[in-house]
């Protein structure tokens, strides 16, 4: 960070100011490292593993070959749009504070409730595909049980899962630059991890079948019985539909890189670069990845009826034990930096969130350990959050699926959905009062209308592929949720909630800034 300069500085802190917020985080993160966290979340070596079964067990090749690159689209606008809105707008928890000022305390209020239920479960759901990996790889080194349905299975799920999730929080606790380190070592680990996995595919190839790239096959209902990954569909295309939750579900967490604006050096450039940037290499490197597994697959049929094996089904297959072996353990380190990145997104989400009121306990949640300059409370608390929720989906059971399944379902609408309340909000108020001028990343005005049309489209397609059969259940809990939100809303928080501070209030903060500053050591 040699050429950030004293003036940069000042910069960075001076528009912290003008939105009412004390410089209370380290400001440590280089350009490449807010890049990094958000590549690291994305990390195609976790769901673009752990959700392999999705389409090798649904449509075939094609939900790969054709797949991945509509679903990397879906999710491009999304970061397009945000970008845009960043660079306008870098503080912590950012889509709150967008929802907030480009619309009204309400918007902001429902964009931090559906991002935080996101990001709360995403992690869970990050850390339980972990224990996935690590059970049909590594685990067995080490003789321990794997399989869930039996009692031993169960608790070393959640052990595993505490364990790993307390370590990420840990590592958070101690500081932005010891975070940032092992992030921007994520970054070149899953370059280097997915360039390796392409070229022992590529070599264990076997019959160069290029046309699996836009075939479709209707694999739903295999494996038989209750291990299929899909119920037996007769439309082929509503099959393929389902199996875009493979690059959605992949090509997200992006977020994070607005999440850590107050920690990123030269914010109003560098973050709207990190998220497009993530998304770029990480559909780009993806799908190079994704077909040469593809290609390599020895047979689609067999594949198929390996369900959410497929991955080691193949590698095992395909290349020598110890090759395998090594690949395992990069692929598995990944996942866990993944979890590590998205601890950091959780708990800064949590901290901004709560620095305005918006929480229970918002005072403690908000407060900043004046030694490692990081919220250390909300980082213990997003991830106490996440493992009872791995532990809670993993007992309830609803209409005969998982609930584990059917919350996953929900929370990629509710992610979605918690970036596009913003972005629909930013086509009004771009050019108003709310939002006067665009930050130096600049893409038009017009062209950030049009991204943000395409984003109403692309959020509509999500909410209807995440609500089909079998995660049916997943529309009743959504409207459920906006329900209750709407209750709480108007029953508590239209009263008690203020949201982020405007006009009068910030000239007004200005001591209060100061004397926080004063107790982190900023000066």
């Amino acid at each position: 960070m040699s050429d950030y300069t004293e003036l940069d500085k000042k910069q960075d802190v001076h528009i912290l100011h003008s939105m009412g917020y004390a410089q209370e985080l380290e400001r440590r993160m280089s350009s490449f490292s807010n890049f990094a966290i958000s590549f690291s979340i994305i990390c195609i070596l976790s769901g673009g593993i752990n959700s392999l079964a999705q389409a090798t067990s649904g449509a075939g090749g094609a939900a790969i070959g054709i797949g991945w690159p509509l679903g990397c689209l879906i999710s491009g606008v999304f970061a397009l749009s945000m970008a845009q809105i960043s660079s306008a707008y870098p503080t912590a928890g950012g889509l709150y504070h967008w929802g907030s000022i480009l619309g009204n305390r309400f918007t902001g209020w429902l964009t931090a409730w559906l991002n935080l239920l996101g990001l709360i479960t995403v992690l869970g759901a990050i850390n339980v595909g972990t224990w996935g990996f690590f059970s049909g790889s590594i685990a067995p080194w080490f003789g321990i049980a794997v399989d869930t349905t039996t009692s031993a299975g169960f608790a070393n799920q959640i052990i595993f899962v505490a364990i790993i999730t307390g370590l990420q929080a840990l590592i958070n606790h101690f500081g932005i630059k010891l975070t940032a380190k092992l992030t921007d070592m994520s970054g070149y680990l899953i370059f280097a991890a997915a360039i390796a996995l392409t070229i022992v595919c590529l070599i264990g190839v076997k019959s160069w079948d290029i046309s699996r790239i836009w075939t479709f096959t209707n694999y739903s209902g295999t494996p038989e019985g209750d291990a299929s990954v899909w119920p037996k569909m007769d439309n082929i295309w509503y099959v393929f539909a389902l199996g875009l939750l493979l690059p959605i579900y992949t090509i997200t967490g992006y977020d994070a890189s607005a999440h850590t604006s107050e920690e990123t050096v030269k914010a109003s450039s560098s973050v709207p670069r990190g998220m497009v940037s993530s998304v770029w290499w990480s559909s780009l490197f993806g799908y190079i990845m994704l077909l040469a597994f593809l290609l390599a697959i020895p047979d689609m049929n067999e594949a198929s009826k390996q369900g959410w094996n497929v991955f080691f089904w193949t590698i095992n297959s395909i290349t020598n034990p110890v090759v395998a072996n090594i690949l395992y353990v990069a692929i598995f380190i990944s996942q866990l930096l993944c979890g590590l990145a998205t601890v950091t997104s959780a708990s800064r989400m949590i901290y901004a969130f709560s620095r305005d009121g918006g929480l229970p306990f918002s005072k403690s949640l908000a407060s900043v350990s004046p030694k490692f300059r990081t919220p250390s409370i909300a980082i213990w608390t997003g991830a106490v959050l996440s493992v009872l929720f791995v532990w809670g989906a993993s007992l309830v059971t609803i209409a005969g699926s998982s609930a584990y399944t059917i919350v996953v379902s929900c929370t990629v609408i509710f992610l979605f959905l918690s970036f596009t309340v913003p972005i629909v909000l930013g086509i009004k108020a771009i050019g108003t009062a709310k939002w006067p001028k665009m930050g130096p990343w600049n893409m038009g005005v017009g062209t950030y209308k049009l991204v943000s049309v395409l984003v109403v489209i692309a959020m509509a397609i999500i909410f209807i592929i995440g609500v089909q059969p079998p995660n049916e259940w997943a529309l009743y809990i959504t409207i459920g949720f906006l329900v209750l939100t709407a209750i709480v809303w108007f029953a508590f928080e239209n009263r008690r909630f203020q949201g982020p501070p405007i006009g009068d209030v910030i000239a007004k903060r200005q001591a209060d800034i100061a004397a926080a500053e004063r107790a982190v050591g900023e000066v």
